[in-house]
Parts: C-alpha cells; structure tokens; sequence
C-alpha cells in the first residue's frame, strides 16, 4: 500500500437496528452517559481511567500515577499494588456473592461441576501453596496445557495470586509448538492434564507434554490433572498428580500485593515469519479494562448467567470467561467439548439447560449453525437469552441477520465486538441500550479508545474511504512487549505509522461514525489497481442462499495482478458447473464487474485456526499452486488441505 492509496469499500449495508426502550432503560449504560464518557476520555485521559480504576479494582495501595510515557511505552497505575487473583475472587467473600456460582462448568459426556466464589478461593488457594511448594516464585513462568475444566481456571488464578506469570497454551497444539512457547517463556512448571475430551474422542495431552520436554530443559515440574482416566507414563521426582498434591494442601494463602505493572500472563500469537510471538500483558491496567469492557459491552447484571464459547487457550478466553466477568462478580460458564458433539443441538441445550442470558461465540461458530439448520436451535427453549455477542473477525451481514433472527429472535441486541490478543480487551463495539447496530459493523470506539483510518503516511483518510486501523492514545490494558524480544514489538506494532498503534486490520469509517473491519491488510487483494477487501467478496458469497462458508485469496495473475480464488463450502449438496457461474453473476451483482471471481473452488471445508480464524496464507499457497509453508501447528484438521489441493479450480 504505497502512502496515498486507500482501499476500495464495496460493501453496502444500509440497515440499521435502534437499540429496544425496554433494554436502554435498564442498560449500564445509559443513552446520554455514553457521549459524556467518550468526551471526558478524550479531555482527560488519567482522570478518567484513574476514576474508573479507583472505583472498580480492589488497590492492596493506591496508584500515584495513571500513566506516564507515550506509545508505546506507556506504563499505568505507577506505584499501585494489586492482585487480579483478588479482584476476581477474594472481594466478593464479604457479601452474599460467596454463595453464588462463579463457574458453570459442563464436561462434553455430560458430567458437570458448580463452583461458588467460596468454592473457587479454597481451591485456589489450595493450588497457590502447591506451586509454591514446587518452587514456584513471583515472576517464574508457569506453562498450562490443559483441556477446558475447571483446573485450568484454577490454575490460571493461582498463578495471579502468587505473582507467577502463566502462559496458556491451547490443548491442540503439538509437542513442538508446546516445546518452542515453554522455551521461549522459560517456563519452570507445566500443568496438564492426561487428556481431554473431543467429539467424544480423548485428546491425548500428557503424551505431548513428554515429547516437549526432551526439548525443554527449563521446565523442573509436571502437574497432570486427572481428567479422562487415559493411562500415562509418571516420571518420579518430575511428574506429580494434581490430586495428591491438592490433597493435603492448605486452603489458606493471601494473594501477594504485586506492582500494577507486574506480568499477569504471556500468550503466544501466530506470527507472519511463523514464530509465535509472545503477548505480555500486565495486571492493573488488563484487570481494569477486562472489568469495564465486561461491564459496559455485556450490561452484565447480577443475575446474569454468561457463556463465552471460547476456549482459555485464546485471549477471548483469558478475557471474557475468567479476568472480566470474575472481576465483576458474574457467573461465567465453562464448556469442555465441540459445538456439535454429540449433535448440532448442544450449544443450545445448554443455553435451556443453564438458561443463559448473554451469549458470546465466534461468527465462524454462527456460519457453522446455519450450516446445520435451524432445526437445531428450534428444538430449544432459547428465550432467556436477552444479549449475543460476536468474536474473532468481523461477520458478514447475513450472518448476522440471521444469528438475530434465528437465536436473537429479533429481541436481543447483537454486539459485535472488534479486538485482538495484542488490544487485551474490546475497542469497539456497540453498547446495548446506547447504540443502533448495523449487521456487520463494530459500531463505534468505547471511551478511551481513540481510533484512526489512515494511509501509510499516516495521513487521515476521509469518510466511507478504506484504509489502516490505527490507535491513536494509549489505552491501559494494551500490550506492554513480546517477551524477550522488545525489538520485535517495536518493529510490528509501532513501526508502520508514527506515534501509532497499528493493528494490522484494514477498515473504514462511515458518515455516523461506524467503523467497518475490512479483515487483514495482507489480505487485500490488488485487481487491475483496485485494492479490494477479502471480507466484502465472502460476504456477498455467503448472502447466496446455498454458500454456507466462503473464503477468498488472491492468486498471481498475468492481466489483473491479482486473481480472484473463492473457496466455497455449500449448505447442502455437491458443487457444479452451473453454480460457478451463478455465483460468479451474483458477487458481479452484489459488487460489481470488479470482484468478479477468476476461480470457484467448492469445498467440504476450509482450513480454520483451531480459534477458528480462516488460515488464508495457506489458501493462497493452495490457489498459486505452491506447497504451503510456515507454521502450521494451529490448523485445525490437515485433511482440508489434501482434499482442496484435489478440488477443481474451475
């Protein structure tokens, strides 16, 4: 993108969904609050978020300071101790919380656990002093490979609580990927567990953990759940069952009064070079924008019930099923297995089941169910639901009138969150009550957030033009480094547009102010000098009543530059000559001549992250007929690949 070249927006989308009376009047947010906050952030920055931080964190010692220093060294809440261990769990003791269900947790054979605030502090606790007993310190770095049970919870808390740092690592991924994060982590302890449970298969995981450690000399100790019952090698004087340690452990451990700036946790994130990055956050400025974006997005109330669908393994997980909504005294609920396991009906069997009121999933989750039909959320009693959220990338229009239509039932507010691992929490999305939604767009910044579209030269572009999304302040639960590698931080976060934050996402902002996410700027594809957006040409795809999956990548061209390749996954049936050509008219009706598509591949599916992000690196590797190349340990089933290789390119 050279500096004075925008990117083409081809999608239109004129609807628009004012917030219900009945929900604003109830809202956290009131309709008038919301303009008073985004002004008064803007204004005063520190008094603003040093308002909110003294308000809705527990301070072991006050902050002197909200923040100091510009991007993308800034710092917040200098001189303050804190713990989010305690934030999350310790204040709510002293009032009728202590009874109340913290954790929801359903295993996928059936088999389920309640854990009160009261429940949660003892095992926590409990697991705290068996760190400590294993020689776990402050700042040590604790690796946790687990499935999604309650351990997993427990551990991540416990770690906070003592002032180690953990690092998460989804329970997919392979010895190699454990080996080079624990590696790169320094990681002294692993916390694992036998196996774990997945569509109705058991995911080895203490195996994986073995194999890492052949290559992971600064791992001391292994802490192995006892979870499926699967047989697994114990080395002595290494490996330690959970439960015995657990056995005798004492319930008492007060949380240790860490610096605002302490690591909370590391994540590792996929990079373009295929070495994962590690994402460091820290604990007071992550714990306040965890609570109020939990606050204000999902207008939790006390008698709330809230599924997050994602795994712990993700940010999404870290954030919005244990840090924000345990900040907020909220009962959260964990779930272990697929979506559809033992069949397409279980998602909503539990929203009955738990009558849940708010729910948060993945619009590559809501593609997959209206694959399925809407059989399946017919057979269920889904009225106790008042909010859904969307997570991970930006959905497409009709994606999103029919998750309204179908699980809303045309009566809940739909929030369409935009954020990233690097963000720590949401940066935009509506706020129910407040703001009007448009299918397919976050809406606009929460207070604080201080958004930009702007060319490579930093150059603001204008309304309705597409261009890099840019942060333009600070914000207190951003990303503080990649561990161990300050430079490279530096050099992909700040180096693009001075003074800025770049995320990476391509979007536009529209007359009233509404942001669109255009998807990643390395996937714009550049036809005949029109720099087009991926994400439009799936979107008109998936509006074709017959394509329940799309995904688009650019391929060398000899006329245009770049070809258009769109990889098509059917609601029912097998592909044929006369739909290509259907679809090919219908994306030319939709958009336009421009985006006409060179090449319809049908598909069975198409390669996923196991968060469920579409890996179009390797498509295009597939679409340019080269072998795909780089990190490849987060792919979700290697099948894809061979079977789209094989497709027809059309």
């Amino acid at each position: 993108m050279s500096s004075g070249e925008a990117i083409t927006s081809v999608l239109q989308e004129d609807r628009s969904f004012p917030p219900a009376a009945e929900f604003s009047e109830q809202a956290n947010i009131k309709p008038d609050e919301y303009q008073q906050m985004w002004d008064r952030a803007n204004e005063d920055s520190a008094g603003f978020w040093g308002d909110l931080a003294n308000e809705n964190l527990h301070w072991h010692q006050p902050f002197e300071t909200v923040m100091e220093g510009d991007m993308p060294d800034t710092k917040w809440f200098l001189g303050g101790k804190i713990n989010a261990s305690y934030n999350c769990i310790d204040r709510h003791l002293d009032s009728w919380r202590k009874n109340k269900a913290a954790i929801i947790w359903e295993g996928e054979p059936g088999d389920t656990r309640v854990l009160r605030y009261q429940d949660l502090h003892r095992e926590v606790c409990k697991f705290s002093n068996v760190l400590k007993q294993l020689g776990v310190e402050p700042g040590d770095r604790v690796t946790l490979y687990m499935p999604m049970i309650p351990e997993l919870a427990i551990a991540m808390l416990a770690c906070a609580r003592i002032g180690a740092t953990h690092s998460i690592i989804f329970g997919g991924f392979s010895a190699d990927a454990v080996a080079e994060r624990n590696n790169d982590a320094q990681s002294k302890l692993v916390v694992t567990a036998d196996a774990g449970w997945r569509r109705g298969k058991e995911l080895p995981l203490k195996p994986a953990v073995d194999e890492s450690l052949e290559k992971s000399p600064s791992v001391e100790k292994v802490v192995v759940v006892r979870r499926t019952g699967a047989d697994v090698n114990m080395v002595p004087d290494r490996d330690f069952w959970w439960h015995d340690l657990m056995e005798d452990a004492s319930a008492d451990c007060d949380a240790v009064e860490l610096d605002a700036e302490h690591p909370l946790f590391i994540l590792y994130t996929s990079g373009s070079t295929g070495k994962p990055k590690g994402v460091l956050h820290t604990t007071g400025g992550y714990m306040l924008g965890t609570t109020m974006t939990s606050k204000w997005v999902f207008d939790l109330k006390e008698d709330d019930t809230y599924w997050c669908t994602a795994d712990i393994g993700w940010v999404t997980g870290h954030s919005y099923i244990i840090y924000g909504p345990l900040s907020n005294g909220a009962t959260t609920i964990m779930y272990e297995g697929a979506p559809n396991w033992p069949d397409e009906g279980r998602f909503w069997e539990i929203v009955e089941k738990y009558k849940v009121n708010i729910f948060y999933t993945a619009p590559t989750a809501i593609r997959a169910f209206i694959k399925w039909g809407e059989e399946w959320p017919s057979k269920y009693d889904l009225s106790t639901l008042r909010l859904l959220g969307t997570v991970g990338e930006p959905i497409n229009p009709e994606a999103w009138m029919w998750y309204h239509r179908v699980i809303g039932q045309e009566a809940c507010p739909i929030v369409d969150t935009w954020w990233q691992t690097e963000t720590g929490g949401i940066m935009m999305s509506p706020l129910p009550g407040v703001t009007a939604t448009k299918p397919g767009s976050c809406t606009k910044p929460l207070p604080g957030v201080v958004p930009d579209i702007v060319t490579k030269d930093g150059t603001s572009l204008p309304d309705n033009s597409g261009g890099l999304l840019v942060m333009r302040k600070p914000w207190p639960h951003m990303l503080r480094t990649l561990y161990g590698d300050h430079q490279r931080f530096l050099d992909t976060y700040f180096s693009e547009i001075e003074g800025c934050y770049f995320a990476g996402d391509g979007a536009r902002r529209d007359e009233d102010g509404y942001y669109w996410i255009m998807g990643r700027v390395d996937d714009v594809l550049n036809v005949s000098g029109h720099r087009l957006s991926t994400m439009e040409v799936e979107s008109a795809l998936v509006a074709h009543e017959q394509v329940a999956e799309a995904a688009v990548v650019g391929f060398p061209h000899d006329l245009k530059g770049e070809g258009i390749c769109c990889f098509v996954t059917l609601t029912s049936g097998a592909g044929s000559e006369d739909l290509k050509q259907e679809l090919i008219g219908h994306v030319r009706k939709q958009i336009g001549a421009i985006a006409s598509p060179d090449q319809i591949r049908f598909a069975a599916a198409v390669p996923k992250t196991r968060s469920g992000k579409i890996m179009r690196r390797l498509l295009r590797d597939i679409a340019a007929g080269r072998e795909q190349v780089g990190d490849t340990t987060t792919l979700e089933d290697y099948t894809v690949l061979a079977s789209l290789r094989e497709s027809d390119e059309g």
